[in-house]
């Protein structure tokens, strides 16, 4: 490779994935249009399915709520009454019963049965908040999740990320977001906002990890101490495992790391903590950290078997994110929530802060009440999103939250897991077709998920071809040359996994967004790109 071209992979290695991404879709549209190839585009993870049913409910519901508006007065033109509460329930099964035949009645009479029976709520109170909710005439109230809205969310949460202790889902306090990415802004605005985490802190990320938990410590305005919790733990084979071993995780030990943020099961790897690395996890902050603040990201959680999210586990210190957009495909929603345990540390080490840091807090809080020391931090949470001032017109707008409420009361009706197992084959089918396309070994692991999959060039490369060639491409390529290579050579989009802090040399696929046949293409493409740098390498020896 000449120089000039080397020192420009260089700079663009410094730019994020999602960033690198435009160049590399322009290269691989443009192979496309000179040649007979398909332009594929593995490179971002929204997801090409939609769950129906809940969308289906959701305009059914929407069409009852704008009868319950025309119940008290209807004027020309175009203008309608709000929605009262008494006899709402009777209202609403009545229209169920007229339109029994239409798509989303199922799951309306199902999810109105067990709202009302197993979660014990008052039915016309569901009723309305539903048709106030969907209709949206109303500021969100409360401003941090709606009443039932939230009973629903948390009895979904604790099915779908692990509770193994009955009850324990009651004891979480839940902030509806607008999506995961909001969630994440407001996690970190908080936290120093509030002085748990402040400027040259120490924070751990496991990696490799979902980009902006790289870039975000990195802003002027946080400039945390970052230590990488790596997952580089390999089995005996020289294949990846994608787990960390102990002298990674021993890194937490240190009272100095405030803060762990982790993405499970972890993107792009696309593998859940396994149960060792849970316990050590556990152990460590029981025994040496206590006071550590972990933030999971599951939005991946629901594609795993028998998943765990350390918001059960460790429930005190953790603060969970969960979107809702991968799983129904439902990125345009914007729909996720924060879930905090109300008993936890966040709040204990706000009691804890000095007397000039309390001071600070409590004029940035006084407008809420006249005693802001005693703000929830999940509180503080809402008020920072809205800069404080704008508390009374925090939260999610309700549509959405009722939207979200639908998706998850589809998976807390399923007794057969119905959704969870299509989901779950569609993706471990697509999987399957791209290693064997490559020609590439997957080996069979219980806590691979696989939404996406993330392959390493160099232990590929070593397997089949040695050592001496590994050496050569490190000494003659980039690591971003594989991928515009791809996008260059063979119209195909994937992401660099060094920018999301994983090995330098693989790529990240992303598995939700397009056809089987699609992905053996892509695997051929892999492999095509890896036998073309061998020849390359045998072609260099011959001249010697």
């Amino acid at each position: 490779m000449n120089s000039n071209l080397k020192s420009k992979e260089k700079e663009l290695e410094k730019m994020s994935p999602f960033e690198i991404k435009n160049t590399l879709i322009d290269l691989a549209k443009k192979d496309a249009r000179k040649s007979t190839r398909q332009f594929l585009n593995a490179g971002r993870g929204n997801p090409d399915w939609i769950a129906t049913v809940p969308r289906e409910a959701f305009f059914l519901l929407g069409q009852w709520a704008l009868t319950e508006c025309t119940r008290n007065y209807k004027a020309e033109p175009g203008i309608a009454g709000i929605p009262s509460s008494k006899g709402a329930m009777e209202r609403l099964n009545h229209f169920l019963m007229v339109n029994s035949t239409l798509p989303g009645a199922l799951l309306l009479h199902d999810a109105i049965k067990y709202c009302t029976e197993t979660l014990g709520i008052e039915p016309d109170s569901l009723a309305y908040e539903w048709a106030e909710g969907i209709i949206g005439d109303q500021y969100p109230t409360p401003v941090r999740m709606l009443e039932h809205s939230e009973e629903i969310v948390r009895a979904y949460l604790a099915q779908e990320m692990g509770n193994r202790a009955p009850g324990l889902g009651r004891d979480y306090d839940l902030f509806a977001t607008e999506g995961g990415t909001a969630a994440m802004c407001y996690i970190f605005d908080s936290l120093q906002a509030n002085h748990l985490v402040n400027k040259n802190d120490r924070i751990a990320l496991m990696t490799p990890i979902f980009t902006p938990y790289l870039e975000i410590p990195e802003l002027d305005r946080y400039e945390f101490d970052v230590i990488n919790i790596s997952a580089s733990q390999m089995d005996k084979d020289g294949l990846h495992t994608w787990q960390y071993p102990d002298s990674e995780l021993d890194k937490l030990r240190d009272p100095s790391v405030k803060l762990l943020c982790l993405v499970n099961p972890s993107n792009p790897p696309s593998y859940k903590l396994d149960a060792e690395c849970m316990k050590k996890i556990v152990d460590i902050v029981k025994n040496d950290n206590p006071n550590l603040m972990i933030v999971t990201d599951d939005v991946y959680g629901t594609f795993a078997k028998d998943f765990k999210s350390l918001m059960y586990e460790l429930p005190q210190n953790t603060l969970c994110v969960y979107s809702f957009s991968k799983y129904f495909g439902a990125t345009g929603w914007r729909l996720a929530v924060i879930a905090l345990a109300k008993d936890n540390i966040y709040d204990r080490l706000l009691s804890a802060e000095p007397e000039i840091q309390r001071k600070d807090l409590s004029g940035r809080y006084s407008s809420l009440t006249p005693q802001p020391d005693s703000i929830k931090f999940v509180d503080r949470l809402v008020a920072d999103s809205r800069a404080v001032a704008l508390n009374h017109t925090a939260g999610l707008s309700t549509p959405q939250q009722i939207q979200m409420s639908l998706f998850a009361l589809m998976c807390l009706t399923d007794k057969d897991n119905a959704y969870k197992k299509a989901m779950q084959d569609m993706i471990e089918k697509r999987l399957r077709a791209l290693w064997k396309s490559a020609g590439l070994t997957l080996v069979e692991d219980s806590d691979r998920v696989g939404y996406y999959s993330e392959i390493d060039i160099m232990v590929w490369g070593k397997k089949f071809f040695g050592d001496e060639f590994c050496r050569w491409l490190k000494d003659n390529h980039e690591p971003l040359d594989i991928v515009l290579r791809l996008a260059k050579e063979t119209s195909v989009v994937l992401l660099n996994g060094s920018g999301f802090a994983g090995p330098d040399w693989s790529v990240r696929a992303s598995l939700a967004n397009l056809t089987r046949d699609d992905y053996t293409k892509i695997g051929e493409a892999i492999r095509q790109i890896l036998d073309s740098y061998h020849e390359e390498f045998l072609h260099t020896k011959d001249k010697k």
